[in-house]
């Protein structure tokens, strides 16, 4: 892709996420699970990954999506919708991997973590959330599995990467590109964040818009 198509891609993710961005529906189950429509892109990681601080960060809104210190506390999926007519909906998953929760509270959400991932025809995309100071652990690798056996397209997304050193960020960049190499189903490219600095939110943003044109 050229530069000045990737300028005015992220030109229009600039502005898609500037409008107006709300919370619409929260889903214990899968039975609750609101009507399919649109696009929709979700995003999947361990719990205390940065999930809700991406969510606040793309849509340049602080409390959009609830963050807490407190790992494992969004324990529903939680739906959002763009600006009307855009037809992009986000989809805060809840943390995975979060070991001092109750063992069936666990199993209750990693059951409709991977339901959910299973049965969605307008799930376009799952963003993996992997922190960058500690690269993919196996309770990601089991995440990775099943989206590769759901044939649902993802991406990894490395967060908190401000607070990596750069030598130590390219070696967690290098591991992790190697891994997904392993993965069907991995976008092979991958995304270096930090929600706190806004860094590759703006190539995020426009990753979100060509799905977008990809399904129009």
């Amino acid at each position: 892709m050229t530069a000045n198509a990737d300028a005015k891609l992220i030109e229009e993710g600039r502005k898609l996420f500037a409008g107006q961005w709300k919370f619409v529906w929260a889903s214990p189950s899968i039975e609750t699970l609101p009507p399919m429509a649109g696009v929709e892109v979700a995003f999947a990681g361990r719990s205390n990954v940065g999930k809700s601080s991406l969510i606040n960060a793309l849509t340049g809104r602080s409390a959009l999506a609830r963050t807490s210190h407190t790992p494992g506390r969004t324990q529903e999926l939680i739906f959002f919708d763009g600006p009307d007519n855009t037809g992009l909906r986000l989809v805060d998953m809840p943390g995975y991997g979060y070991a001092s929760a109750p063992k069936t509270k666990v199993a209750s959400w990693t059951k409709l973590i991977h339901q959910f991932l299973l049965g969605r025809a307008t799930l376009a995309r799952v963003y993996v959330l992997i922190d960058a100071r500690h690269g993919i652990k196996d309770v990601d690798r089991d995440v990775l599995k099943t989206l590769d056996k759901s044939a649902v397209s993802y991406q990894v997304v490395l967060t908190k990467a401000d607070q990596v050193k750069a030598a130590e960020l390219e070696k967690c960049i290098g591991e992790t590109t190697a891994a997904l190499a392993k993965h069907p189903a991995a976008f092979p490219d991958v995304l270096v964040t930090s929600s706190r600095s806004g860094a590759g939110m703006p190539e995020l943003r426009a990753a979100m818009v060509r799905l977008l044109h990809e399904r129009a």
